[in-house]
């Protein structure tokens, strides 16, 4: 049986803790860059005793104004500063995977992956060194990309079992011009974590699993037999219900 994760924002976990805690819901943490530097290790140690009935967890890194592949090297090195800091809330939640964007778009790389890779790869060596170390793994989201190739070069690089993919069935939807088996293709291996969420193609509306036009049986049939994380990302408590109903009726 699936027992997908909800992605909950740090900051909207005291509204919805009473409802966590009585669904017993594994959890994706989002710790976003806004109220960032108000966060020590203190408030991650007090969470950890409030989700007293153990649930899985995995944590979303902040990435607004972030660049793992900047060309400008205090800009990554900030980037790196700030993974840093996250994986220090890892040590302390345990969780299964830390998930960060990818940070390409080749509009503002001109197509040049190359120039995208080279920086990422200092970025990404350094993090997931720390992370192999703690036993968290790191899965690299798509965003931007509209086919797959960017990421396995970058997996094919890092080239650690503990370094993969969060396929987010969101981000493809909106942004993808090849179909789901070329990313399959190309990722499937490597897919450690999936980020799921619809919308109708004009917009990241976050919508339920079913409310929009990804093909989720279509992907859900192609990973029956790989282990990974499905972690809802719909933005309602009524769309998180809907999904986890959705998931629940389809692995019965």
């Amino acid at each position: 049986m699936i027992k997908p994760h909800v992605h909950v924002p740090y900051d909207r976990l005291k509204s919805y803790l009473d409802f966590i805690k009585k669904e017993r819901l594994n959890l994706e943490i989002y710790f976003g860059s806004q109220r960032f530097d108000d966060l020590n290790k203190d408030d991650i140690i007090r969470l950890k005793k409030q989700l007293d009935y153990n649930p899985s967890v995995s944590i979303h890194s902040p990435f607004m104004d972030l660049s793992p592949g900047a060309v400008d090297s205090k800009v990554r090195d900030i980037t790196i500063k700030r993974f840093s800091e996250i994986l220090s809330f890892a040590e302390i939640l345990k969780p299964k995977a830390v998930v960060f964007h990818s940070g390409y778009d080749k509009w503002k790389y001109d197509s040049r992956v190359d120039i995208w890779l080279e920086n990422s790869l200092i970025t990404w060596r350094a993090i997931n060194k720390k992370a192999s170390d703690m036993g968290v793994k790191i899965a690299i989201e798509n965003i931007f990309e509209d086919e797959p190739s960017s990421l396995k070069k970058l997996m094919e690089e890092i080239n650690s079992s503990n370094f993969g993919i969060c396929l987010d069935t969101g981000h493809f939807n909106l942004f993808s011009k090849v179909s789901i088996a070329e990313w399959l293709s190309d990722l499937k291996q490597y897919i450690i974590e999936l980020h799921l969420h619809d919308n109708d193609k004009s917009a990241d509306q976050h919508r339920a699993i079913g409310e929009g036009s990804f093909h989720f049986r279509k992907l859900f049939s192609e990973l029956a037999y790989k282990n990974c994380i499905y972690t809802i990302e719909a933005h309602t408590i009524e769309g998180v219900l809907k999904s986890m109903q959705w998931i629940k009726n389809y692995f019965k």
